[in-house]
């Protein structure tokens, strides 16, 4: 069984399971499938600032943050336990038009080290990167109403229009830069 469950999901299993815990969660316990908002709710939690975005009663939404603990959790001992121990598999094709689109034949330099590397928190750098892009990432969803994947499963699952507008947005928008803004970095 363990062995089965090491191995890589085809997206036609992967897919429809992550897609039915929208209509799952809300059949259960009336809630909506999402994560960007725990920031909030740890925020009111936390911070005593006496922001009027903070006051409201977080404890109601108390679910929200032991789905992320659960997330959080399930995915360490997830990948401890149930780890696949081969790199990822990239299309030969693909490695094919990035080498030549980008003249690379290492690809470990498309991120800066100093940045995205665990050694980074090592210097206040990568603190203030982690930091500071967290409370960017966070506070985006918040103001957007919802993360892509809020928006791309749980929005998209109940009809809501701004869902599908963002989501037609936030595919636009990685066209645009995987096929026009991308190349322009790397010539």
């Amino acid at each position: 069984m363990l062995d089965f469950l090491r191995q890589p999901w085809p997206w036609y299993v992967a897919g429809p399971l992550i897609g039915l815990m929208v209509p799952a969660l809300l059949l259960v316990g009336n809630k909506a499938l999402g994560i960007s908002s725990s920031l909030r709710h740890i925020c009111a939690a936390c911070v005593p600032a006496g922001l009027p975005f903070l006051r409201y009663n977080w404890r109601a939404e108390r679910w929200n943050l032991w789905f992320v603990a659960g997330i959080t959790l399930g995915g360490f001992v997830g990948y401890r336990l149930l780890g696949h121990p081969d790199h990822v598999a990239i299309s030969a094709a693909t490695v094919r038009d990035l080498r030549a689109q980008l003249h690379l034949t290492d690809f470990s330099g498309l991120l800066p080290r100093e940045l995205f590397a665990l050694g980074s928190l090592a210097h206040w750098q990568g603190w203030v990167f982690l930091v500071l892009g967290g409370f960017l990432v966070g506070f985006g969803t918040r103001y957007a109403g919802g993360c892509t994947s809020g928006h791309a499963i749980s929005g998209l699952s109940n009809l809501q229009w701004v869902s599908l507008v963002a989501v037609v947005g936030f595919f636009a928008g990685g066209l645009l830069m995987t096929w026009f803004i991308f190349p322009l970095l790397f010539r």
